[in-house]
Parts: C-alpha cells; sequence; structure tokens
C-alpha cells in the first residue's frame, strides 16, 4: 500500500452495548494513533473485529465474521481480532485461524497487538485501560456509558468473571466527564452488574443512586440496562422513575426456586411477580425487559411451565430467551441431567411464540395514545419504552429533526413496531 497517505481501519463490533463502548475507546485511540475510517473493508489498512465470546452462537458469528472479513480485506491489511474471543481465548485463537494477524485482548491497542510468530511482541506493548480512554463523540442522540467492568457474581452458567475479571467501578466524576463530552440527548447506562456500582471501592452498594442522578442532571434521559432483581432496593426504583425513563431491564434467567439455586441466582417467581406489580402501582407507564435461559441442566417440564405461566402472568414489554450454552470453567459445566437440544429448541419456540404474542398486544395498546419520541436518526424515533438496538421503534415521518424531542399519536402498531403521526400534522 502507498506510504503517502494516513493509515486507515475499519471496525466491526459484535455482541452486547458493552462491547460498543469498548470499540469506541478503541475508536478515540485509533485515531489519536493517526488512523482514520474508511468506509469500506476493502479499503482499510488495518481491520479490527471487537468479539463476543458470551456462548456457543456467538463465538460462532465471532468466528464467521473474521474469515468473511479476511476474504474481503486488502492485500497487506492487518486483519486484529480484539474483544472477549481474544481475551478468553487468545493463543487458541492464533492456534486455530491463521488468517489472523494480530490478537488484542483487553488493554492491548489494537494496532500494536500480539503478532504470530514474534515471541517478544507482548512484553513490547503498551497496556492500556479501556474504561477509561477517551472516546469520540456521539455519532447519534444517543450513547451507552459504561460504568464499570467486570463482575463480583458466580452465576452458575457465566463465564464472564474469568475473563473481565472482578468488578471495578469507575470514579462518577470520570463519568461525568465522559457523559458530557459525548453530548448525547439519552445516556444508556450499563455494566456487567450496574447496581453494585460502587461497592468494590468500599462507596456501599447504592453509589448507583447518587450516580443516577447527577446524570440525569445532565442529559434529557437516562436509561439502565442490566439489573439483578436482588439489587432492585426501593431508592433505586425511585430513583430510575424521577429521571422520566421508568424502564426496567431486570436480568432474571429463570422462574422456578431449585433451578435459579442450581444457578447460583436469587428469587423466585412469585417475588419477581410481586415486585414487578409493585413498580406498575407507583409508574404505570412503567416498561420492562429481561431475558430467561432455556435447558439448563435439570430444567424439568414443570420448570418450564412455571417459566411459561410467569410469562403470561407478568407481560413484560420485551423478552429475550436463549438456550443454555456449556461454558467452560463456570459451575453448570459440570452438571449432570442435560436438557436435550430438540427437546429446548421446542421450548424457547413456545416461550416465543407467547412473548411475541405479549408485545404485539402491549404495542396495539397504545395506539390513540400520545407519546413523546427521541429521533434517533430519519423516521426512527423511541419513547421511554425502547431500548436502542433491542426493542422496537416508532417509525415517523422523514421530516422530524434528528435528535428533536417530539410529541406524536400513535396511529398504529406493526407488530413491535409503532407508527406515530406529530401531533401538529394537519
Amino acid at each position: 500500500m502507498a506510504d503517502d497517505r494516513r493509515r486507515s481501519y475499519f471496525l466491526v463490533t459484535l455482541g452486547c452495548p458493552k462491547n460498543q463502548v469498548d470499540s469506541d475507546k478503541l475508536v478515540g485511540s485509533m485515531v489519536s494513533d493517526g488512523l482514520v475510517p474508511a468506509t469500506r473493508v476493502e479499503d482499510a489498512d488495518v481491520v479490527v473485529v471487537n468479539t463476543c465470546a458470551f456462548i456457543g452462537e456467538a463465538r460462532q458469528e465471532s468466528i464467521d465474521t473474521i474469515l468473511s472479513l479476511d476474504e474481503v480485506r486488502a492485500d497487506g491489511a492487518e486483519l486484529v481480532v480484539t474483544g472477549c474471543m481474544a481475551e478468553r481465548y487468545g493463543d487458541e485463537l492464533t492456534d486455530a485461524l491463521p488468517e489472523i494477524d494480530k490478537v488484542a485482548g483487553f488493554g492491548v491497542p489494537v494496532t500494536l497487538g500480539q503478532t504470530r510468530g514474534v515471541a517478544d511482541a507482548p512484553s513490547s506493548v503498551t497496556s492500556l485501560d479501556l474504561l477509561e480512554l477517551p472516546r469520540p463523540r456521539a455519532t447519534a442522540p444517543w450513547a451507552y456509558v459504561k460504568i464499570a467492568e467486570g463482575c463480583d457474581r458466580n452465576c452458575g452458567f457465566c463465564a464472564i468473571p474469568t475473563f473481565r475479571g472482578k468488578q471495578r467501578s469507575r470514579s462518577i466524576t470520570s463519568i461525568l466527564a465522559e457523559v458530557e463530552q459525548l453530548e448525547a440527548k439519552e445516556i444508556v447506562l450499563v455494566a456487567q452488574d450496574l447496581a453494585a456500582f460502587g461497592r468494590d471501592q468500599g462507596q456501599g452498594e447504592r453509589e448507583i443512586i447518587p450516580l443516577v442522578e447527577q446524570v440525569a442532571a445532565l442529559v434529557d434521559r437516562v436509561r439502565l440496562l442490566y439489573l439483578y432483581p436482588s439489587d432492585l432496593s426501593d431508592g433505586l426504583i425511585d430513583a430510575i422513575c424521577n429521571t422520566g425513563v421508568p424502564y426496567f431491564d431486570l436480568s432474571l434467567q429463570h422462574v422456578s426456586r431449585p433451578l435459579l439455586r442450581g444457578m447460583r441466582r436469587w428469587g423466585s417467581g412469585d417475588i419477581f411477580l410481586e415486585r414487578i406489580a409493585a413498580i406498575r402501582a407507583r409508574e404505570p407507564e412503567a416498561a420492562f425487559r429481561s431475558n430467561f435461559i432455556v435447558g439448563y441442566p435439570g430444567e424439568t417440564e414443570a420448570d418450564h411451565d412455571q417459566l411459561l405461566a410467569f410469562v403470561e402472568s407478568a407481560r413484560v414489554d420485551w423478552c429475550g430467551f436463549f438456550a443454555y450454552s456449556k461454558e467452560d470453567g463456570t459451575h453448570a459445566a459440570d452438571l449432570d441431567d442435560p436438557v436435550p437440544e430438540a427437546l429446548m429448541a421446542e421450548r424457547l419456540a413456545e416461550l416465543r411464540e407467547l412473548q411475541d404474542q405479549i408485545t404485539a398486544e402491549s404495542r396495539d395498546a397504545l395506539i390513540g395514545e400520545t407519546v413523546e419520541v427521541l429521533v434517533d436518526e430519519i423516521g426512527v424515533g423511541r419513547t421511554h419504552r425502547e431500548a436502542p438496538e433491542i426493542d422496537g421503534i416508532v417509525q415517523l415521518p422523514s421530516r422530524l429533526e434528528i435528535g428533536s424531542f417530539q410529541s406524536v399519536q400513535v396511529v398504529s402498531a406493526e407488530g413491535p413496531d409503532l407508527i406515530g403521526a406529530p401531533i401538529d400534522a394537519s
């Protein structure tokens, strides 16, 4: 490649919002190193894949993405793999995928990552703290902000603590500085264990509340993703409702008490239903999202029936169901009584069909209502009920200004999406 131009990069991000924040930090690092973005992978000098390794499907998607980018990258372009797979399976990746030029784990600059065949490369690498790196101004009216890294919990199915490490909270000062720098209308706070923010710094388990309050003073909307139900205190519920975005993303995982104990999780279906009902009584406009694992070792038909009954009774707005994935290094990896894959697929289909109906009914119930939307892009907006990228949207006229708040009337619904007409429309 010619040397008379600045080197360029092309970045692909896989996985959860926390990975997206890491990618934003990597972009800031690469730009500071003098790289410029390429609009096409074929034009890039450095091709970066920020991978996910949470479950088997995510790892396969990461591998498929790496191989597909390798096929189209320019001659001489470097293929760099970073993120969770790089951190968890670095040596295996370099052995199994010779297409990869460099593997850069957490805190390693992607432009200086470990080079295949260079034994002393790691010693020459300068470690970075992704959590505290600066990032570019938000390109959308909303932005994720990661407030902590790692997790101190020991859930039976989750390997995240083995490669993300113990929880490491940021200071409120650094978070507020990032919020101001992003200049976004909506800030979405994310972490592996959001409500435990500050606990590792000896600040107590409720440091999340003053953080939410201070972020809310800077931006129009604050949204929280990934809350453990055991940490959903009355004070935190009030703080969330007071932001004007009563959106509760509760990490429930199952409702059968024995199965939850096997998962090393807290709670039960009855406790969860009671908590959801109490929030709705306090804030009728509250929206809910949750996720459940299907097919955890030992899950019986009775456990599955309990989950079906819970989904029918709770009627949360949004819900994800995932097949159990055996992860090395976890408690569940050594458990007996696996659930056959065919049975898992049947249970998943049954739950998803039920939830699709519930979601559609909850969206239909909004027809005729007046709602406030944040216009994310041309023709697309969201109310407080929809988190970016994972929930439905509100379809809008293309003339509405991106980044503006608009009052619209819901005139129809199409599955998870709403159709909105501005109140001032003739």
